[in-house]
């Protein structure tokens, strides 16, 4: 009998376990613990030298050892360790020290943290048109008809044979998305199928989108053919981004989840669907008020379509950190969502300053991620929404949805004078020149808002103190609805009074208008008057700065009529002493800044002159938080 035997009692699989720890010294004998415990950090060091290179390992404890080939194999050893520890009565062990490893290996496997491919839908189009072309597959397929298109992909998607030449040239274009994938694949096979588990696809508007950057993951090997039972380790990830195509999303996924072949991939990755939904786009396309309730309708439309084709739906959502980007408290906007958005699971993006706010320190990130938490169980466990007549609210809310729109178009679309106005009154082309983003401020030449990227078009606003992405239109949009509205019979202090409950009642409707308020508190008109001078023609600066003034008091006005009370932030006193103590610095931001713009446009190109109007941006950035 060994002295262990006298003390204590092991498993069989733990002994198998130290017998490969390659620990033979005869001191060890009695100590399989240690001697397994020896193997795994073996192994793990083999694993990281295997991945990573021998610079990584320190001394020779890799030696002699074979690496894990998966996460999984690890996982098993430590359940052969927690098993052990059980039987021997050693239960603390085993729910503390054990505990921690097994959830840093479940949580970050062998890649630490993961990485989404994400492209838009038109890259994907022309690098296929390229492809297919050089392949003899079709000449011109991005003008096939869509129908053709989803016949030719589905296709090619059941069969194995590739259609792409490593050795050929291709434009740089499709040369770069080839590089992406090859590099995605590479990496898959060097540290697991999870370091890459997402393709996701922006401004997804058709079928045929969300297939195109399937036949790339099979061209390397991501997906692989079978006929209509295609597999892969990579979940496919529409992005609706623009409020039309968040309206007809839910029409797309049911085209998607029709044909077998798709539907037999989604199959194999556990019957779940992703889709990822844009608040920057949709909220610059159509409005604050509009682009809320193309989210919130868009979801409902959404979580039916998914119950119709019994899978189960998980909803990213892509906000950023203003409130005209998705922005405002987690908690909250989960909470808002409707029933059946949150099953048990969702996915947020944290941006820009937003992810040193909230997770900069140990304790706000443990408090933020504990809001997230509990806010999805709420949200998956219990009724949140506390509504007679959903309909009927929901109607009302399209009826002000779409006047609000009405309202937001009169003026960033259709007025000609608004494209300079908003160019030249806000430091648009100078946060170009800013390090910030991976990408230029507009896709092209700026003639149209929907040429601008989300991120100069907020934080352009939040510079010259308008704010105007987080309220504009909904002012006019609810007076129009309370004095005309047809959802909701009775005369205009009935239809206010309904608001007024489905304040008090829906979180939908609450969280939006508290949104609203926190940015519209942010706003200050009078220095936007002086932005606005430095506007070229006055004529068209004095007219839209007027009508930009008119809806700014009604909006005010008609969110104190429906939420009575005297504020904008009366239910809110911490961000009062914070605007409070933090505002009375940015007016003289704002008059710097001013200055320079006029200076630097006037030919002032020295050094300075360009510091100084980064630094009075980031000054009031900081100060606004979330600014863009």
């Amino acid at each position: 009998m060994c002295i262990r035997d006298r003390f204590t009692e092991t498993t069989e699989a733990l002994e198998e376990l130290a017998d490969r720890g390659r620990n033979d010294v005869p001191s060890r004998v009695d100590e399989p613990f240690r001697r397994a415990l020896h193997g795994m950090r073996g192994r793990v060091a083999a694993t990281a030298k295997h991945t990573l290179g021998e610079p990584v390992v320190s001394g020779g404890i890799h030696k002699g050892h074979a690496p894990y080939s998966n996460p999984a194999e690890l996982l098993a050893d430590i359940d052969t360790l927690d098993q052990a520890l059980r039987h021997s009565m050693d239960d603390l062990l085993a729910d503390h020290t054990l505990a921690d490893l097994r959830e840093a290996v479940e949580t970050f496997g062998f890649n630490l943290y993961s990485l989404d491919l994400r492209q838009n839908s038109e890259s994907y189009e022309n690098v296929l048109t390229e492809i297919f072309a050089r392949a003899g597959v079709t000449e011109g397929y991005a003008d096939l008809a869509e129908d053709a298109k989803v016949e030719l992909l589905l296709t090619e998607l059941a069969s194995p044979r590739p259609l792409s030449d490593p050795e050929a040239e291709w434009s740089e274009e499709t040369a770069r998305e080839l590089g992406i994938f090859r590099a995605a694949a590479s990496a898959a096979k060097k540290f697991g199928a999870d370091v890459v588990p997402h393709c996701i696809i922006s401004m997804a508007s058709s079928v045929s989108d969300v297939i195109e950057p399937m036949i790339l993951l099979k061209e390397v090997g991501l997906i692989h053919a079978d006929g209509e039972h295609p597999h892969g380790s990579v979940d496919i990830i529409p992005l609706f981004e623009t409020i039309d195509d968040l309206a007809g999303g839910a029409d797309i996924m049911r085209q998607l989840w029709q044909q077998p072949l798709y539907r037999n991939y989604v199959a194999g990755r556990g019957d779940t669907q992703e889709i990822m939904l844009g608040y920057s786009d949709s909220n610059k396309d159509g409005g604050y008020f509009a682009a809320n309730w193309a989210l919130y309708d868009a979801e409902l439309a959404l979580v039916e379509a998914s119950r119709e084709a019994g899978l189960f739906l998980r909803l990213f959502h892509g906000r950023g950190g203003t409130v005209g980007r998705g922005g405002g408290p987690s908690y909250d906007a989960i909470l808002a969502q409707p029933e059946g958005a949150v099953q048990g699971a969702v996915r947020i993006t944290e941006q820009g300053e937003i992810i040193s706010a909230k997770y900069g320190d140990p304790a706000n990130a443990a408090r933020n991620l504990e809001a997230l938490v509990a806010a999805t169980l709420e949200a998956s466990l219990l009724p949140v929404d506390d509504l007679d007549n959903p309909e009927e609210a929901f109607e009302t809310m399209r009826q002000i949805a779409e006047e609000s729109r009405k309202t937001y178009s009169a003026l960033m679309h259709e007025d000609p004078g608004f494209i300079e106005y908003f160019t030249t009154s806000t430091p648009l082309a100078e946060i170009g020149s800013l390090n910030i983003g991976s990408r230029p401020s507009s896709r092209k030449q700026t003639t149209a808002v929907s040429d601008l990227r989300a991120i100069p078009w907020v934080l352009s606003w939040s510079q010259s103190r308008v704010m105007l992405p987080g309220w504009f239109g909904v002012g006019s949009a609810l007076q129009r609805w309370i004095e005309e509205g047809t959802s909701v019979s009775g005369d205009a202090t009935s239809r206010l009074n309904y608001l007024r409950e489905l304040h008090r009642r829906w979180p939908f409707f609450d969280s939006v208008l508290s949104n609203m308020a926190q940015v519209m508190a942010k706003a200050d008109l009078s220095i936007a008057q002086l932005y606005s001078e430095l506007v070229e023609d006055r004529e068209a600066a004095e007219r839209i700065y007027g009508v930009i003034v008119e809806e700014y008091k009604l909006t005010v006005d008609m969110f104190l009529q429906i939420t009575e009370r005297e504020t904008l932030l009366a239910d809110n006193p911490e961000l009062v002493s914070s605007v409070r103590n933090r505002f009375p610095y940015l007016v003289p931001l704002n008059l710097l800044q001013v200055e320079l713009l006029r200076r630097f446009r006037a030919g002032d190109d020295s050094d300075s002159v360009r510091s100084g109007i980064q630094l009075a941006m980031n000054g009031l950035a900081t100060a606004l938080r979330n600014s863009g």
